[in-house]
């Protein structure tokens, strides 16, 4: 029996998504972030979202375009980044964030695909993470209308541990190099650092892919995450393929030549 789970489109693929979803989204910046999924979310108008990613996009690109439009009321991230409107919206009290150490996030999604309920780690312990009372949303005037609540701690080894909670999404984006058609998944470089466990966090994954391949073209070892994560493939052209922005670029001069910085 031949596998082949690929879509008709992105907009095909997350037709049925609804509003008030919660969701993993893959990447790192902007780099590595499923584009062309989260374009079609946008258009297809799910709203009240729960995104759980590493960052919320930029201004005008990426999940900030879901920001921008007030489709997402909550965001579980590791930090605002270069977003102006996403640190506009917390402050404002306009959304919850849920700021999360950056290791710590991307192991509460692979430990929610790994069916592991909780675990524990040093990271956050003597600060706000473990004590509670990190703002994750605020009142129009600037008070506190949410705190986080503390949390377990206990020794192992000598060693303070905080208990932290796995994460579970109703979906996950994700964006790959290349995918067999029977969602055997291979990343590039950076895009490996949150799209796996984003994978692993959805209940429903779709990923768009660079390049699709025959099962079996991907040698075992080559594989990152196993298409047993993946419900739908959007196979990208090439066109699309090419499409990958970062927040900046920054290159080092030859030396005599001043210092440069683009923005990409």
């Amino acid at each position: 029996m031949t596998i082949d789970k690929r879509a008709g489109s992105a907009a095909e693929a997350v037709a049925d998504i609804p509003d008030g979803a919660s969701l993993a989204v893959g990447g790192f910046g902007l780099a590595g972030i499923p584009w062309y999924l989260i374009e079609a979310l946008l258009e297809q108008g799910a709203g009240h979202l729960t995104i759980v990613s590493n960052n919320c996009g930029v201004d005008g690109a990426g999940l900030g375009l879901l920001l921008e439009a007030r489709k997402i009321d909550k965001v579980i991230a590791s930090y605002i980044g270069e977003n102006k409107e996403f640190g506009r919206q917390f402050l404002a009290g306009e959304v919850t964030v849920e700021l999360t150490p950056q290791g710590t996030l991307a192991e509460r999604m692979r430990a929610g695909g790994s069916g592991i309920g909780a675990f524990y780690t040093p990271t956050g312990v003597g600060t706000l993470v473990a004590d509670g009372g990190l703002p994750w949303r605020y009142n129009p005037d600037g008070t506190v209308a949410l705190a986080s609540p503390p949390k377990e701690v206990r020794t192992f080894n000598g060693q303070e541990m905080v208990l932290e909670e796995a994460i579970v999404t109703d979906y996950a984006l994700i964006r790959a190099a290349v995918v067999d058609k029977a969602g055997n998944c291979q990343f590039h470089a950076a895009a490996r650092n949150f799209n796996p466990p984003a994978a692993m966090s959805g209940r429903f994954t779709i990923v768009e892919a660079e390049r699709v391949v025959e099962v079996g073209e991907l040698a075992p070892d080559d594989i990152h995450l196993p298409g047993i994560f993946v419900k739908r493939i959007v196979e990208l052209t090439p066109e699309q393929a090419a499409r990958k922005e970062i927040e900046q670029r920054t290159t080092r001069p030859h030396p005599g030549q001043p210092h440069q910085t683009a923005h990409a």
